[in-house]
């Protein structure tokens, strides 16, 4: 083992800002939906998020697409109804199971309906410890941000950091990637402008079928020399004249590790310019394209699973699993991309997926009694999570997890304990009698 230089750092007190029922760690779809549940039933609820805004992958990693949204209803529809009220959703054929949307939009909405829950929100922060109780309950965390080191108290905390890392600060168990260790690249994503959409149709995953829009885009890069490193390059319409672009896979990476997800941004860039000046010198439907921005942060597809009272499996996916206190249905195929460079795509699935039923009790930690999860860290094995980590899913397990939560912190009991008949008198009567899901 290699030898270490370490700093003690000194004893210090510690400011408690808040004391609070609910704490939420990210405010991505998953935490900005728990945050919104919590305090819509009357808790004291704090939301922390380290970036300048909410939304997370929707808005601050540019990822303008709702995957498996279709038959939820509750949270995630009121944000796609509220989209769609302000002009942010394309009047434009898409999937039936997606959702394009404004970025920019998506941010707004998701301030402005964490404001009329009367949720605390703190950006710019982010959680860096934990302090617990000898009976391993949490009891705050402990936060970095310009207001210096903090603490926030709380009965029930959620971790929704996308990467587990408030269950990782806890102690938690968990797991990442495949049995062998391997793991999904990351993609920075990109906003473009300059293309018009009725001529660049046959680019476009909105109006053209998935295999021709990707081919199509695909040989204008190769035609100038240019490889992508995801080879299933995509174009999605977004509204106006905006795009997104995912067109790179950085390999090899952990993103939790901080000189990886620098490494593979930093490369990512690089290519994203080199694509969209490739694209520009081409010509014809791409002269006057521009890329608009880059992502704030690089898209991580696998992080930490948090242990929970319950794993999602593959036999889950294989079988359509029922579970009695389902709180979401994912109906998204086995979605691994490229282990390695050598197929830059997507790997073939291991089964097709039948909708399964995702428990509560995998949103509750099996080793700290008040942290649940919420989001793609919920506890699943690698190819479950490479299904319901999507977008769609995270925001009715946040939704779910902050009704729970709520009922938890009130009642003075532990989520495992509160998941019970009352938490669905209240959560599972919201059901889409179509696809028989409990939202």
């Amino acid at each position: 083992m290699t030898d270490m230089n370490y700093l003690e750092e000194k004893s210090r007190q510690v400011p408690v800002v808040a004391d609070a029922d609910v704490i939420v760690s990210g405010g991505g779809p998953a935490g900005v939906c728990a945050a919104i549940a919590a305090a819509r039933r009357g808790a004291r609820t704090v939301l922390l998020e380290r970036g300048g805004c909410l939304g997370g992958t929707w808005t601050a990693g540019a990822l303008g697409w709702i995957i498996d949204s279709a038959g939820k209803n509750g949270l995630l529809a009121e944000i796609i109804e509220e989209l769609a009220s302000m002009g942010c959703v394309p009047a434009s054929p898409s999937r039936r199971s997606s959702v394009p949307f404004d970025p920019e939009g998506m941010k707004l909405v998701l301030e402005t309906l964490c404001s009329r829950a009367n949720v605390r929100i703190r950006l710019h922060t982010l959680v860096a410890d934990v302090v617990k109780d000898g009976a391993g309950e949490l009891k705050a965390v402990v936060t970095e941000s310009k207001s210096g080191r903090e603490a926030w108290r709380g009965k029930v905390f959620i971790d929704a950091t996308g990467d587990g890392d408030l269950g990782a600060l806890s102690g938690c168990r968990y797991a990442v990637g495949n049995p062998n260790g391997q793991i999904q690249p990351m993609s920075l994503l990109a906003l473009v402008t300059g293309v018009d959409p009725t001529d660049a149709a046959a680019y476009v995953m909105n109006y053209s079928p998935r295999e021709q829009a990707i081919e199509a885009l695909r040989t204008d890069l190769l035609a100038e020399g240019v490889e992508p490193s995801y080879h299933d390059t995509s174009l999605f319409h977004l509204g106006g004249e905006l795009y997104f672009l995912m067109a790179n896979h950085q390999y090899g990476g952990k993103g939790t590790d901080a000189d990886d997800v620098t490494r593979a941004t930093l490369e990512a860039r690089r290519e994203i310019h080199r694509q969209v000046e490739t694209l520009r010198r081409r010509g014809g439907v791409w002269e006057k394209i521009q890329l608009a921005a880059t992502a704030e942060h690089i898209g991580v597809r696998e992080g930490r699973r948090i242990k929970g009272l319950y794993e999602v499996s593959l036999e889950d996916l294989k079988s359509g699993a029922r579970h009695a206190d389902a709180v979401c249905r994912s109906t998204f195929c086995v979605d691994v991309h490229a282990l390695d460079a050598s197929t830059g795509g997507i790997e073939v699935p291991p089964c097709a997926v039948k909708p399964y039923d995702i428990p509560l009790r995998a949103l509750i930690s099996a080793d700290v009694p008040n942290l649940m999860m919420a989001g793609r860290c919920i506890s699943g094995d690698f190819y479950a999570h490479a299904s319901y980590r999507v977008t769609g899913n995270a925001a009715v397990l946040g939704e779910a997890a902050g009704v729970c939560a709520t009922i938890a912190a009130k009642a003075g009991k532990q989520p495992r304990d509160a998941a019970s008949d009352v938490f669905f008198s209240q959560f599972g009567t919201m059901v889409n009698q179509q696809e028989g899901v409990l939202l």
